[in-house]
């Protein structure tokens, strides 16, 4: 997912990539739902995986929910990430009072019901959804294969661990300087949630892409890696 965007940095910078346990070629036998029924056994690798590279002051680059899962790794381990890159961001999915997360729950029963009856029709909507520009079919295609190669009981459990997280009370604990990306016309982390966000980590940066969808780095890697690397040689951000 990240092969047009990793590839700029390695220059300048020691680029980590790694697969969610369940997912891509991780260690299936690895997975148990216990330890990952919240974001917090996904957090707690993310450190397993800084602590055994001895990585300290680094920038951790996540998207979507991968960005909360960010979030709660900087706050089991201080020190650890000096700056959060936070791609279209969302602490929870799920509208609230007075607050827009984008779906209404009654939208994520539907959702769900669907992964259980047809996990490839459901890989398909949600890629479409996520990618979000119609003419890009290759992109949709190549998303929902990726949903494919998990295994479906392990993609479902994750699906509803991530549209039933709520995280909104892990953003003013961030002490780390923080980059969020949002999209433009993005359906599944809308513009109020990536505003939300930055109103509530104080210091944030957000940046308004020109990028459609949800997944600007496989639509928008160029528009994506100049956003960080403006921002990453600002020393502080590069603000609105």
């Amino acid at each position: 997912m990240w092969r047009h965007v990793a590839p700029a940095f390695e220059h300048t910078h020691r680029v980590v990539l790694f697969d969610h346990v369940g997912a891509g070629g991780s260690d299936l036998a690895a997975w148990n739902p216990g330890k990952y029924q919240t974001l917090q056994g996904y957090a707690q690798d993310v450190v397993e995986i800084g602590a055994s590279l001895g990585l300290r002051d680094a920038i951790f680059v996540g998207h979507s929910v991968s960005a909360m899962i960010g979030i709660l790794a900087a706050g089991l381990a201080p020190g650890m990430f000096a700056r959060l890159v936070l791609v279209g961001p969302s602490p929870r999915y799920v509208n609230d009072d007075g607050y827009v997360g984008g779906f209404d729950a009654t939208e994520i029963d539907r959702l769900m019901a669907l992964s259980d009856e047809d996990f490839r029709d459901w890989s398909v909507q949600m890629a479409s959804i996520a990618i979000g520009n119609a003419e890009r079919s290759e992109l949709v295609e190549e998303l929902a294969a990726s949903f494919c190669r998990a295994d479906p009981a392990i993609a479902r459990h994750f699906a509803h661990v991530t549209f039933s997280s709520d995280n909104r009370g892990d953003l003013e604990a961030v002490r780390a300087k923080v980059l969020i990306l949002q999209c433009s016309d993005d359906a599944i982390a809308p513009e109020a949630v990536g505003r939300y966000v930055h109103a509530r980590i104080a210091g944030s940066d957000f940046v308004q892409l020109r990028a459609t969808g949800h997944c600007p780095n496989l639509s928008a890697p160029e528009e994506t890696v100049a956003a960080i690397r403006a921002w990453l040689g600002s020393g502080a951000g590069v603000g609105e």
